[in-house]
């Protein structure tokens, strides 16, 4: 009776509730750092599709270098960007989202181990390929992307400028197909203005990228992908 009576005392109520606060304490810190580190420095995504094959397969795990610092203080008049032509870059096309909802949806997501959002649950992000750069002038034929680079005279093939190699998967389309079809495998040209970019899906088949978007801002390319960490098998730079 002792002991029961005793849980209810001043001292032991003190004790709960300074318990209490350690634990949300804790719980709101490695919130923060959570935040912190997969907003600000890096973040693990998931293919979920076949627009990137045959480099980047369903499954594949990546660990991606985000952009949000640089973007937030670059100097936009020096065309100063934090990639380059031929990366894999993670696109966030949720551009428009009120602040502080976003910030509620991020608590909402961390406490319901993603279960839940404030969002619809198509995902914003996509995984892509950035091959054009502001002030580009752009043309696609036979699936292939043509550049003119803003400060240059002559036109190059996507492969000459890319980081990187890789090798998209080129369709074989009918002679009868619409060419005014934007997966026809030809595009008229255009030119990219000061803060657009053009990515483009690697399976060059009936998958949206620029090419049904339009070009994109450049802040909304939020990251780069650093290494493939999974499967082992295909570990490494993708």
């Amino acid at each position: 009776m002792a002991k029961r009576w005793r849980q209810y005392s001043y001292s032991d109520q003190q004790n709960y509730l300074r318990k209490g606060r350690i634990i949300l304490t804790w719980v709101l810190a490695f919130f923060i750092i959570h935040t912190l580190v997969s907003g600000i420095l890096i973040s693990n995504r998931v293919v979920e599709n076949t627009t990137m094959q045959p480099g980047l397969l369903p499954g594949d795990r990546f660990v991606f270098f985000s952009f949000t610092l640089q973007h937030l203080f670059r100097d936009r008049n020096a065309g100063n960007l934090p990639f380059r032509r031929g990366q894999v870059v993670l696109v966030d096309r949720s551009a428009g989202r009120p602040p502080l909802r976003t910030v509620i949806d991020s608590l909402v997501r961390f406490f319901t181990f993603q279960r839940y959002s404030l969002f619809p649950k198509e995902d914003t992000f996509f995984v892509k390929r950035v091959l054009g750069l502001p002030g580009d002038t752009i043309t696609m034929n036979n699936y292939v992307i043509r550049i003119k680079p803003a400060d240059e005279n002559y036109v190059y093939t996507e492969f000459e400028l890319a980081e990187g190699d890789y090798t998209p998967e080129l369709p074989q389309i009918s002679l009868q197909w619409d060419e005014s079809i934007p997966f026809s495998g030809s595009m008229d040209t255009i030119t990219l203005g000061k803060e657009e970019c053009f990515v483009l899906s690697d399976d060059r088949s009936v998958t949206n990228d620029s090419r049904t978007w339009g070009p994109v801002p450049a802040d909304s390319i939020t990251g780069r992908a650093l290494i493939r960490y999974w499967p082992l098998t295909r570990l490494g730079h993708p």
